[in-house]
């Protein structure tokens, strides 16, 4: 009886989840219903980073070394996040999939399983980097200036690997579900906490870098209390049920699907790690100062990317699981339109006004002089890779998972890494800088040209299947 009272009330959910939108409500105001809250909550959760480092910078007289010392860092916690989208980036795609095919059962079960591996791998990704903090810090790029920053700051940090993963990992499956407020408010109340926990620890109590991480730890602990608090509640359309918290095979295609965004995050630390110890290498400290703030204002390009992703995945998924193609086709169309023109909008502005962004984070003239000139040239390449982004949301949504991961590998292994190394050799630490641009927009045009294959590839052949149904 109990199980049947459970189904009922899940099935209940699951169509007021149907009826909220996903699968009726118009395309255009669907999408950026969904999406202003996801932008909201992207924006705050990188205003964890960006928080961080604002006030880390204004330490009297060692801000410029302790705020280097943390970008160094910033490998390590993409990693961590990294593992958080392998699960969250994976499973919440796959289950609203089956969220359309009506398949709410498995969707539940996808949900329990992406928890019980989230938790096992932010206890190995925790002792594992604890372990080993000191010669990968120095690997990536710090100095005997900087080291005892990052250390600090990273010790701490790591006390807080599960509610990490369980915050940004399960906070997917809020979104999956169309619920893009909750997922919001999940992580406004995390970053909040910690703008306000920021200065009291690092100013107040005198901890400085050490006080910056430890805000993190506790806010991150609240947000994850939230996030599972609702996915247990009868207010999630898919309900985290402890039966469903275990290993098993289904973790398979939650992998597959997840792997693309995982590697366009995990090499994102890559990519820092040669960063920084190239420029380290051809430029110095005051270099890597430089990208540190620079890397911090592209995450803010990536807040409406990101924001615009997340909003429109599900409703790509929900309805070509749905089969109701031509909204998918809607959906991709919104995808590419808000992804493109929010990276050519913001960087714009950032090459334009390029000194008053970076005065938020230094005032030190020759780090601001390396900053200035090295803006415009690093983003110029960000308007054409809006097309990989869009290309991206829609493969995911649709469960391509093939395409998803070569393009990711595409842009960051094959291109940008090895012209990171190469072309040093001849520019300078300028090679560094130009090596984006050049990656950014060779991926996005190769993006577009295998979306168009796909599309008409996937869309096409689902149309024939529907259709021979229908005839049936």
């Amino acid at each position: 009886m109990k199980y049947m009272k459970d189904r009922r009330a899940t099935v209940a959910h699951h169509n007021h989840s149907h009826d909220a939108g996903l699968g009726t409500r118009p395309i255009p105001r669907l999408a950026f219903a969904l999406s202003v809250p996801t932008i909201v909550a992207q924006a705050a959760n990188a205003s964890y980073t960006i928080i961080d480092r604002l006030f880390i910078a204004h330490i009297p007289e060692v801000g410029d070394q302790a705020m280097t010392g943390v970008g160094i860092c910033f490998p390590i916690l993409l990693a961590v996040s990294a593992f958080a989208m392998l699960i969250g980036a994976g499973g919440a795609p796959r289950a609203s999939i089956e969220l359309g095919r009506g398949n709410f059962k498995r969707a539940e079960r996808i949900l329990g399983a992406s928890t019980a591996f989230l938790v096992a791998i932010s206890i190995v990704l925790m002792i594992a980097l604890q372990l080993a903090k000191r010669p990968i810090l120095m690997a990536f790029g710090a100095s005997d200036a900087t080291i005892e920053y990052a250390v600090d700051f990273i010790t701490v940090y790591l006390l807080g690997t599960v509610f990490i993963q369980l915050t940004l990992g399960l906070n997917n499956f809020i979104s999956a579900q169309g619920k893009t407020t909750i997922a919001m408010v999940s992580v406004l109340i995390g970053a909040g906490l910690s703008i306000l926990l920021d200065p009291l620890f690092i100013f107040v109590f005198d901890m400085g870098v050490r006080g910056a991480a430890l805000a993190n730890v506790i806010a991150q602990l609240i947000s994850a209390i939230w996030v599972v608090a609702f996915l247990c509640s009868g207010r999630s359309a898919i309900r985290l049920r402890p039966g469903n918290i275990r290993f098993g095979m289904i973790v398979v295609p939650i992998l597959t699907l997840g792997l693309a965004p995982f590697i366009m995050q995990i090499t994102e630390c890559l990519i820092n790690v040669v960063f920084n110890s190239g420029l380290q290498r051809y430029g110095g400290d005051d270099y890597v100062t430089a990208m540190t703030i620079i890397t911090s204002l592209m995450q803010l390009v990536n807040v409406l990317c990101t924001g615009f992703q997340q909003g429109i995945q599900p409703i790509i998924g929900f309805n070509f699981g749905a089969r109701q193609y031509g909204r998918v086709r809607q959906a991709i169309i919104m995808a590419f339109a808000t992804q493109i023109t929010s990276a050519v909008v913001f960087v714009a502005l950032m090459a334009v006004f390029p000194g008053f962004f970076v005065s938020w984070f230094t005032s030190n003239p020759d780090v601001t002089d390396i900053a200035v000139r090295m803006i415009p040239v690093f983003m110029c390449g960000w308007g054409v890779f809006g097309i990989q982004m869009g290309t991206q949301c829609a493969l995911i949504g649709m469960g391509q998972a093939k395409q998803s991961i070569f393009l990711a590998i595409f842009r960051k292994i094959i291109l940008l890494v090895p012209l990171a190394i190469i072309l040093p050799h001849f520019m300078g630490a300028f090679g560094i800088f130009v090596a984006e641009p050049i990656s950014d927009a060779t991926a996005g045009l190769v993006a577009g040209a295998i979306f168009a294959v796909t599309y008409r590839k996937v869309l096409g052949g689902a149309r024939t299947t529907s259709a021979m149904r229908n005839g049936r």
